[in-house]
């Protein structure tokens, strides 16, 4: 039987690649007690301490923050020859942002994935980065989700008008394949994959079709974006929508495109359609 060793193993990408190591032995890190299953032996702790980790794996997933995993990688002795983390398109996406916290982001997944990279040939392994664009799927991403939790209270969502920026929403459970697939090809040592959803669409529609999938559906407002900014800092002022920065929300009318030919090529990445069903939006 295969070994693995995954780390944010409870959140939506972790739970998606469990479903999909049925018949694996598989070690999983959750910071919470877990009740035990048949193929998987939970471990408590955080980054910073992990007890009961296994000598060797024959694979090491990371579908969690990609810079605490890179320090745990460089300084533990886990062996393993085969290693499968998740950064993000916000690598690119956000390199000119306007804002500091933003270019943090940036600063820190490059670091991260540059230590993933060289640990890996210091330890003669092979690394594989897989950067998903706008997740969703599993009611519990930062996005989607979010935005349907608001309409469902309020019955409405507010959008600035030209918030036609194409973006291509990707399945959790597309990435969960895409993390399996890459373990048996080699072309993908070494290498890091932008992993798009099988659609673009603009900013709007898939807000559009999220709102439409709620119980009961809620409208779509689209406002100037004098008016937008001015609502958006009521609600910031009454500490709501924090999160969403101005570069965030210029970013609404920006194409964050990306091509998944490399993944396709190497290991036959194939994403699904944006497609909104109760799950996604967290019913």
């Amino acid at each position: 039987m295969r070994t693995a060793l995954v780390f944010g193993a409870t959140g939506q990408i972790g739970e998606a690649l469990l479903a999909r190591l049925a018949e694996w032995q598989v070690f999983a890190v959750s910071r919470t007690p877990r009740p035990a299953s048949a193929n998987v032996h939970w471990l408590q702790g955080e980054f910073a301490r992990i007890a009961g980790l296994p000598d060797a794996v024959d694979v090491i997933f990371s579908t969690g923050p990609l810079d605490g995993f890179a320090q745990w990688y460089a300084r533990e002795k886990v062996a393993t020859p085969r290693v499968v983390a998740f950064g993000s398109t916000s690598l690119d996406t956000k390199q000119a942002s306007g804002d500091a916290y933003e270019r943090d982001i940036v600063a820190r997944l490059q670091a991260a994935e540059r230590l993933v990279f060289d640990t890996a040939a210091s330890k003669d392994a092979a690394a594989t980065v897989l950067r998903p664009t706008l997740v969703y799927g599993a009611g519990r991403d930062q996005t989607l989700a979010r935005i349907a939790a608001m309409a469902r209270r309020m019955g409405f969502f507010v959008l600035p008008r030209g918030a036609d920026g194409q973006r291509q929403p990707v399945h959790v459970d597309d990435l969960a394949d895409a993390a399996l697939a890459v373990v048996e090809a080699p072309a993908t040592h070494g290498q890091a994959y932008a992993l798009p959803g099988g659609e673009a669409l603009a900013y709007r529609d898939m807000v559009a079709r999220t709102l439409a999938a709620l119980d009961p559906p809620a409208r779509l407002w689209q406002v100037p974006m004098p008016v937008f900014r001015a609502t958006l800092s009521l609600a910031r002022t009454a500490g709501v929508m924090r999160g969403l920065t101005d570069d965030a929300v210029a970013r609404m009318r920006e194409d964050l495109v990306f091509d998944a030919s490399p993944a396709r090529r190497d290991f036959g990445y194939a994403p699904r359609a944006f497609i909104v069903d109760r799950r996604t939006v967290g019913a």
